[in-house]
This record gives structure tokens, sequence and C-alpha cells, in this order.
């Protein structure tokens, strides 16, 4: 191998950019190939070399970032793991879910929604943009790709992405994707929440999480218990209410309750304008006296207030304020029950702390999810704290070590999606021009994998391997 390689017309030191190591770089790109050729097990095994970024997950994030690299011209090849875009909007979320913010702050960078749009928009309306979206900047992900490792090289100061395609067939196997830069986008709601109650699984009625809720009509008549009382349970109490059940919601902490709209505007709205002159202290003030102006005391039907204003816990511990849209009005008049803690479930219903049991028919779980990037990032899972949400210090939350990008889990919902991929892709743009500017070009990069698998076809072929099933090597210009 050595020998074929002194033949190889490549300098590996302006390639790889370790000017005092090309034996290095040059033996661990062999050291890839070589791995990805010796998989006799799969029926289909390939390495594609990306020429710009690796962004995985096709949800608003993904996309984002995918349309303005574009508008940078750096390439990137985008990974999802479903067969579709948004998954998480289009297939475990509700059917009466509109966003609590206002339309202007939910834009992705370089496409405005139309002005016939609501200022709060219905799942369907946001689902056709993202659809417009994708078409408009020519996004198309590579589906039904499942991430399962990633990993830096420090020689070749590369990526490398393992993953696993799979077919409607039930077919699988494996790819390799290695590149200069990796985003992660897949989000911070990848992963259901399961809470843990004792007895959860004696329950005998019909048990599920809220990713799985599509309407309350399933449910009328039933006697329902919400499990989690964010903006989700909230949601789902009054749709089942809607629907004719009968729920109850279990609230175990003290959480801010807001009207969604304030002065004819969005709270939301009010809150980026007042804090552009006062501190978040000040402007905290002024939304807990309106919601109490509004709401009444909500203590008195259960719903404490935190000690720390609601723009403060949410900047502290990522927690969010409930924008009510009628759930409150219900829960004054007893329409939908406030239940404490529930200290355990029984096969009929639920035991709470205050020492009550109640019967319920179902039970639905809104406790919320997780990123699951953490079990694939391997050494660089430190980039992200514990809930999945980017460990980097603010303002830099998108930007983490080694080419490594975070878009979307800044915790900042959809205005912190946009703002990330502006700021990773004007980055990455910036580093990929510089390595143009080196003569670090794909071409090099291409003929260097291409001679790699000539020799590897060569030493196949002496050991008499069947060539049908080692791997192939094909790469990648976006």
């Amino acid at each position: 191998m050595r020998s074929a390689l002194s033949k190889f017309p490549l300098n590996m030191s302006d390639t790889f950019g370790k000017k005092d190591e090309p034996d290095m770089a040059a033996s661990n790109l062999e050291r890839l190939c070589v791995e990805a050729a010796q998989d006799q097990s799969l029926r289909k095994s390939g390495v594609t070399w990306v020429d710009g970024a690796i962004i995985v997950g096709a949800g608003p994030s993904g996309m984002a970032t995918a349309a303005s690299l574009r508008s940078h011209q750096v390439p990137y090849v985008i990974l999802e793991k479903s067969e579709c875009i948004a998954s998480l909007w289009k297939q475990r979320t509700y059917d009466r879910l509109r966003l609590h913010i206002a339309k202007k702050y939910c834009e992705l960078p370089l496409m405005a929604f139309p002005e016939s749009y609501p200022v709060f928009l219905s799942k369907s309306q946001f689902l056709d943009y993202l659809h417009e979206y994708a078409e408009k900047f020519c996004i198309q992900p590579r589906f039904n790709e499942i991430v399962r490792s990633a990993s830096f090289d420090e020689c070749t100061k590369t990526w490398l992405i393992k993953t696993e395609k799979r077919e409607a067939t039930l077919d699988s196997w494996k790819a390799t994707y290695i590149g200069r830069w990796l985003v992660v986008a897949s989000g911070e709601n990848e992963d259901a929440v399961l809470p843990n109650i004792l007895g959860l699984g004696n329950f005998k009625g019909r048990i599920i999480h809220s990713g799985q809720f599509k309407s309350g009509d399933a449910y009328a008549g039933m006697e329902v218990l919400v499990i989690g009382a964010g903006n989700s349970g909230m949601e789902i109490a009054l749709d089942l209410l809607n629907s004719r059940a009968k729920p109850s919601m279990v609230v175990r902490n003290p959480l801010h309750v807001l009207p969604r709209e304030m002065l004819g505007m969005s709270t939301f709205s009010v809150a980026m304008l007042l804090m552009k002159w006062f501190p978040v202290w000040f402007v905290d003030e002024l939304l807990c006296f309106y919601a109490r102006w509004k709401l009444g005391d909500t203590s008195l039907f259960g719903l404490n207030r935190p000690k720390l204003g609601p723009l403060e816990l949410k900047n502290k511990m990522g927690k969010t304020p409930i924008l009510d849209i009628g759930a409150v009005s219900k829960i004054k008049n007893g329409d939908i029950k406030v239940m404490p803690e529930v200290h355990s479930l029984t096969d009929t219903g639920a035991h709470f702390v205050d020492g009550t049991h109640m019967s319920y028919d179902a039970v639905i779980l809104a406790t919320g999810y997780k990123s699951n990037a953490q079990k694939w990032l391997g050494d660089y899972s430190n980039f992200l704290s514990q809930p999945g949400l980017s460990g980097s210090p603010f303002p830099y939350t998108w930007k983490g070590r080694s080419g490594l990008y975070a878009a979307g889990l800044s915790g900042k919902g959809l205005s912190g999606t946009a703002l990330d991929a502006s700021l990773i892709a004007d980055d990455i743009s910036q580093e990929y021009r510089k390595e143009k500017a080196k003569n670090m070009h794909d071409e090099h990069l291409k003929e260097a994998i291409a001679g790699y698998y000539r020799i590897l076809r060569k030493e196949q072929e002496s050991h008499r391997v069947d060539s049908e099933n080692a791997f192939t090597v094909w790469t990648t210009y976006l």
C-alpha cells in the first residue's frame, strides 16, 4: 500500500493542512476507507465526501441552515431520519395547534410568510410554508438516514458521520459521510420524555404521550388526566373539553400564564419591543401586572406564579411561559380541574400527593421532548447540555469547536432558529472560501478518495474478495 501511495499525484500536506504529518494524514484516510471496505455483512455500503457542510435534521432549523448556506454558494448534504421534512410538526403535533408567537418572529431566513396569513399561524399554514420554503431553495434531504455516530478526526480535520438507511422494504444498509463541518439541527424535541411515575404500567385505560394526540374527538365522554401543564398540556385540556371530554390537568410546579395578546399585539411582540428600552426585570413586572389585571389571581385556582419573572425564568431555566388561549377561564369555572402531583397510577386511575384518588378512562402525558443528539455526538456530546440544548454560552450557542455547530438548540424557539442559521452560514462560508484560497480544492479530495478506492479494489481482487460485496466510494459536489 505504501508503494502505491508514493505514486499518488497528490500533495497530502496541502489537502489536509498537516505540513509536518503527511503520512499520518494519508494513513488516516486510508484507515477510514479500509474500515468501510471490510464491512462484509452489509448489502450496500458507501463513503461520501461532502464538499461543504453535513446537516443533521430536516426540520425548520436544518432547512433554514441549508437555505442560508445556499445563499452563500456553500454545498451541503442534509440527513433526515424520517421520510419527510418537519416530521415533528407533521406527525407529532395535535390538529388544533397554532403558533403562539406572531408570524414575523417565526419566519425562516430569506422568505417571509404570505401577507394573507394571520398573525398566529395554524399547523397546516406553517407546514405549507415549510414545503414552499424547501421547494424555493431546492432543499432535498436524504430521507430515512439515521445518524448512528459522529466523530472528529484530528489528523484530517474532518467529521466522520455514520448512518443507517432504512427502506420501506425493511431492508437497510450503512453509509459514511466525511466533511469539514457538522451542523446539529435535529431539534430540541426529538425524543419523547416519559415521567418516572410509580405504577405507570399498571393503568388499564388508554395512555399516550402528547406526541400521539391528534384531537379530543376520540375522548368524548371520558374522564381524562393530562399530566403536564405546559403550552401543550393546556391546549390539549382545552381541546378535550371542547370535544365533550372531562379533562383534569396535573400542575406540579409554579408557572407563568400570560395572555397570548396584549394591547392588540402578540404578548411576545410587546415584550421584544419593551426590551429595546427597558431592563428584563422591568419588562417582567409589566407583563405580570398585565397578566394579573387580565387573568386575575391564578393562584386561587392552583396556578401559582414563580418568584422569577417570565423572561428571566426563560433566560435562566429555559422554561417558557404559558400563553393562554382560553384554558384559564375554563379552569376558573371548574370545567378543567387542576390536580396536584401524581403519587402513583393504579389500574383505574391515580393517587395524588394530597391523598386523593380519582378514576380516569385515559391518561395523556404532556411531559415534553428532549434532543437526542448527545447519543451520537460521542466525544463531543458535552457541546450540548443535559436537556439537549447548546452548552455554549450566550450569544455563541450556535458554535462549538472543530467545525461543529448547533442550529435551533438555543432554547429560543423559531426566532432563535433563524438567527442561528444565518450566523452558521456566515461562519462556514468564510472558512469555506479560506480553504478554497489555499488550494484545498474538492478535486484534490475526490482524487484522493478515488485513488484509495482503486488501491483497495486491487487488494480485494488479490484476496479474491467479491467486488459486488465490497464497499463503493462516490463523491458528491452539490
